[in-house]
């Protein structure tokens, strides 16, 4: 707004102003103290009287001296005597050019000399008091010096901060705004190039929103290059006690543990490849959470098999790596859901809580994009339908992927987790791993790639608002004397801890137990061959034949010819409507509605297509969401239409699409 512009320019204008005025008011009290010894010079010298003269002006001297050193009592040393020093030399000059005169050569030069000498003494007394550091402990706190310095220099001025707490690794600190013309987030904006203007290395500082003041801002300074090293696992933090209990799976960047609580919540854990989020995320998680006693862990991974969770089975309730075995898995925690929480009710239970008699679950999806796109739209459904009332039931989903876009995550689970970032190979990949409060805070995971595996960035219920833009490292499994990785080494290591806490040795509840298919138990077994045989036919397309079963007229009484007139509505009834679908679309015809509506598009100019383009399909149709944004997938890996593009939302359509 103009009015806000213009209101800013003068506030500005007019400190700027005040800063000049304190400069150039002792060159123009000096001038003006010249003039006025002169003047008195010609007023009061008389030969007969000017001893009596020049003693009365002595005394009153004398009296400003007095007065000057009283008034200055609030000062330090250095102002009372600064001040009170000033006062009485020019006093006694004028006192001495009232006697002899001005154009005494003596008194002429120590009146140029000294006044030009104590006017550069206020001039460098009022720079200092401008920048601050003469309040106490100014120049005594390095947090309030260097971080002014780099404000100023990354153009927000007006910037104090302050020391609060400072240990050998890094320094805590309150940051004093400019009240009515910053705010926390604007600080956040620009923490890189204050570390730039400090000198400090990206990362250095994290700043955070005080939840009590609006014109502050919190601040810590750390050095990142502290987590470049392996940081090797220890022993489990709290073994025996509760899953309520926090864990302890590594240390952020100020070398303070990570104490994560991971009830109560979802999370997605999401990275590139390489960059940690399996050996670093799942392993350092899962280690403590088997060392729990009131919490079994059902797993599930497809794409990868044993190679991630495999050195854990001994510790795991049950885990899956074929796609009927995910896909019964989730269906019977799905069906559990409701007795567990009319369970919860009958005891006066709002959610699950250590000692309520149930079991906690914590169910870990690795690769989960491949585990989603096995399920038919019915079992997506019912999943994400688990993911919404599971959290009150006692249990924890886990999704562990590698980029968390619309074809990979649904839109409706992304809203429901937690977010554990690992290293990305760019800000807008970075984009889909973070939390919009993450974001905004300046967390940059594209810093590391998969250069720095086990770093990442957490957002969770529990953890503090300054620590969700601090880095933080996971430990290292496998790391010999000198800090060398190696896999094998890794791999036994989570072996042997997984075969001390055997999920055979936990006391859980009954039907927890019965979900359960521990490691060497006759129930840990494959899927039926015929099972097998099935997983990877869509359950939408296993009974194709039957849809073109004849069936019973419902209405033998309406009958009509393909070429009868249809009448029109009579004069005031309702407009015609479209019914959805009473019989259920086979493949090909979904297939075919699919492309029919593409060509559309095409042939209407359309270049590019997003979901709400297609919402005709699933409103006439029996056509999902999830059936398309799969099928959408299919085709671009195919080049039948272009890549996705992030920014957008939309898939490129360069060329009518035709299937090869």
């Amino acid at each position: 707004m103009p009015i806000a512009e213009e209101s800013t320019l003068a506030k500005v204008t007019a400190k700027e102003v005040s800063k000049l005025v304190a400069l150039v008011t002792p060159w123009l009290v000096g001038v003006i103290g010249f003039g006025l010894a002169t003047a008195l010079h010609f007023i009061l010298y008389n030969p007969d009287t000017i001893g009596g003269w020049s003693s009365f002006t002595t005394i009153c001297v004398l009296i400003l001296t007095g007065v000057t050193y009283g008034q200055s009592h609030a000062r330090g040393t250095w102002g009372r005597v600064h001040t009170t020093a000033s006062t009485f030399l020019a006093g006694m000059w004028t006192v001495a050019v009232i006697i002899s005169g001005p154009g005494h050569p003596i008194l002429w030069r120590l009146g140029v000399v000294g006044g030009i000498t104590l006017a550069l003494t206020w001039n460098i007394r009022s720079v200092i008091r401008m920048k601050g550091w003469d309040q106490p402990g100014a120049i005594s706190d390095p947090l309030a010096f260097l971080f002014g310095k780099g404000a100023e220099n990354a153009g927000m001025r007006e910037v104090e901060a302050r020391t609060t707490k400072a240990t050998e690794h890094k320094v805590e600190g309150d940051v004093q705004l400019d009240a009515g013309r910053q705010v926390a987030e604007d600080l956040q904006k620009k923490v890189a190039y204050v570390e730039s203007g400090i000198g400090l290395p990206p990362g250095s500082i994290t700043a955070s929103i005080d939840p009590d003041h609006a014109d502050r801002a919190k601040v810590v300074i750390s050095d990142p290059r502290v987590m470049k090293q392996p940081i090797p696992w220890r022993e489990p933090s709290r073994p025996g006690l509760s899953i309520a209990d926090p864990l302890r799976i590594g240390l952020w960047q100020d070398l303070d543990e990570i104490e994560y609580v991971i009830v109560g919540h979802h999370l997605q854990v999401m990275g590139q490849s390489g960059a940690g989020k399996s050996i670093g995320g799942a392993w350092n998680i899962l280690a403590e959470v088997v060392t729990r006693y009131d919490v079994a862990v059902f797993a599930g991974d497809i794409t990868k098999g044993d190679q991630t969770l495999g050195p854990l089975r001994e510790s795991l309730h049950r885990f899956e790596t074929t796609k009927a075995g995910v896909k019964a898995m989730i269906r019977e925690l799905q069906e559990q859901v409701k007795p567990r929480t009319d369970y919860l009710a009958g005891k006066g239970l709002q959610k699950w809580k250590p000692g309520c008699g149930l079991t906690y679950w914590l169910v870990w999806f690795e690769e989960f994009p491949d585990i989603f796109d096995c399920l038919s739209d019915k079992e997506q459904e019912q999943f994400l339908s688990m993911l919404k009332a599971i959290r009150s039931a006692g249990g924890t989903i886990v999704m562990s992927l590698q980029r968390s876009d619309y074809t990979q995550m649904p839109t409706l689970a992304r809203g429901q987790l937690a977010n554990m970032c690992f290293g990305v190979q760019s800000p807008g990949d970075a984009s889909f791993g973070l939390s919009e409060a993450q974001q905004d805070a300046g967390a940059r995971p594209e810093l590391w790639s998969n250069k720095q595996p086990g770093m990442a960035y957490l957002d969770a219920p529990g953890i503090a608002d300054g620590r969700i833009s601090m880095p933080l490292r996971t430990y290292a499994w496998g790391l010999d004397a000198q800090g060398v990785f190696d896999d094998e080494r890794a791999s036994a290591a989570m072996r042997a801890h997984a075969a001390q806490w055997p999920a055979a040795a936990k006391q859980v509840d009954p039907t927890t137990a019965a979900l359960s298919r521990l490691a060497g138990d006759a129930q840990a077994v494959t899927a039926p061959p015929a099972e097998l045989e099935e997983e990877d036919v869509d359950e939408e397309v296993r009974d194709v034949a039957g849809e073109y079963l004849e069936t019973e007229d419902p209405d033998p009484e309406v009958q009509a010819g393909i070429d009868d007139e249809i009448a029109d509505l009579p004069e005031g009834d309702p407009p015609m409507g479209f019914a959805g679908p009473e019989k259920a679309m086979t493949a090909e015809e979904r297939g075919a509605a699919l492309m029919k509506r593409l060509h559309e598009l095409y042939d209407g100019g359309a270049r590019d297509v997003g979901t709400g383009d297609f919402r005709v399909l699933w409103e006439t149709t029996d056509i999902s969401r999830a059936w398309f944004q799969k099928q959408m997938k299919k085709l671009s890996e195919a080049g039948v239409i272009g890549p996705y593009d992030d920014e957008k939302q939309r898939y490129e359509m360069p060329r009518r699409p035709e299937l090869p």
